[in-house]
């Protein structure tokens, strides 16, 4: 990986590297940009990032490899891809001399995109919950009684 002053944004965080290596990088942005539109790029963690409300998914080139993070380890629907890619825990690992797996990386890119989305719907019904007017804390919980 790129070592340095922190990048500033994802163009200057490719910049960073060779020609293959930007190429490869490129892909992987393309196909969480059209996976899940609605994000936003960031740089997090001094590496490329993409967020909805919060961060969506990381990626980041290294010697050998480009890493995906988070993996989805606990959805049994990704259970063969973590097997063929996994490399420690939340990490994808996509090595420099084989095909990109942009299907996976557009998968996973949804699949973080349905949590996040999921989350925030929680916490917009809390929030609704919270503000009823004349529900007191005490109201909302349960009653001791049969």
């Amino acid at each position: 990986m790129s070592r340095g002053p922190t990048p500033h944004d994802i163009d200057e965080y490719v910049a960073g590297f060779s020609p293959e290596v930007q190429a490869r990088l490129e892909e992987i942005r393309a196909t969480i940009q059209r996976a899940v539109p609605r994000a936003t790029e960031a740089i997090s963690y001094q590496i490329p990032t993409f967020r909805l409300h919060g961060n969506l998914v990381h990626f980041a080139a290294f010697e050998r490899h480009i890493g995906l993070y988070p993996a989805p380890f606990d959805d049994p629907a990704f259970a063969d891809d973590i097997a063929r890619y996994g490399a420690g825990k939340g990490t994808l690992r996509f090595p420099l001399d084989a095909p990109q797996p942009l299907d996976l990386v557009e998968r996973v890119a949804r699949y973080w995109e349905a949590q996040q989305e999921a989350r925030e719907a929680a916490r917009a019904e809390a929030k609704r919950t919270a503000a009823r007017p004349g529900r007191s804390a005490d109201s909302r919980r349960p009653s001791g009684g049969a």
